[in-house]
């Protein structure tokens, strides 16, 4: 149980640093709109190192893992303050290729041209980075055999438009403990994308590998769909 007076303490250094933050910006002239992304890109970092932390077994795991989590959010950080969004397909393809997983090779990646807003690209480059990470430690590509297949669709079945993607992975092991397990990629996936986005996550952990399906409102705030030589972005 976590102690009244530590608690306290990490909220005052947290209004702390957000006192600090709001003064810098202040003083720097930053515009509404950018000190917002800003504020949301400074609170994400802090739930990543504060999280990875918690979960982390020893020094070098913490590491590694740290390291990870934070080239794939400013790497989606640099591509939405180039381009104001960014292509579902080509975060997939990076996350992927970053991990020397090629598509057409051990990758099958399908669906709509779609644009994301910044928020909305970095929470989903952050899962897409921690599925991709799981598999490689613990299944579909931790084996030659392995293969992952993506894919998503808007769908209008619901009052409001929804994008529902999928991640299959077949030729894996089976991890006996994974579905106990809860760490900070079970947190990004289960509990971030609800609370951020407004999504539905189910999780299976299948004899060949996991297979996750993320539903979330397709609105305005959240990206559009485009035609594929939209673009120079455009995979």
């Amino acid at each position: 149980m976590t102690d009244p007076s530590d608690m306290a303490d990490r909220l005052a250094a947290l209004e702390a640093d957000n006192q600090r933050l709001r003064r810098l910006l202040d003083e720097a002239g930053v515009t509404d709109s950018l000190r917002h992304a800003l504020r949301d890109t400074m609170a994400l970092l802090r739930t990543i190192v504060r999280r990875s932390s918690e979960a982390a077994t020893d020094v070098e795991s913490y590491v590694a893992h740290l390291e990870g989590r934070l080239d794939s959010l400013m790497r989606m950080r640099a591509r939405t303050d180039a381009f104001g969004e960014a292509d579902l397909h080509l975060l997939v393809s990076e996350e992927l290729l970053f991990h020397l997983v090629r598509e057409g090779e051990r990758a099958w990646i399908e669906g709509p041209a779609i644009r994301l807003r910044p928020k909305a690209a970095q929470m989903l480059a952050l899962a897409v980075h921690e599925l991709v990470s799981n598999a490689v430690e613990h299944g579909a590509l931790d084996r030659d055999e392995g293969i992952i297949h993506v894919s998503w669709q808007i769908g209008t079945e619901d009052v409001e438009p929804r994008l529902t993607f999928v991640w299959a992975e077949t030729g894996g092991v089976t991890c006996p403990d994974c579905a106990r397990r809860r760490g900070f990629g079970r947190e990004v996936l289960e509990t971030m994308l609800g609370y951020e986005l407004g999504a539905q996550t189910e999780l299976a952990f299948e004899p060949g590998g996991l297979r996750g399906r993320i539903s979330l409102p397709f609105t305005e705030r959240f990206g559009r769909l485009c035609e594929r030589a939209e673009g120079d972005e455009t995979p």
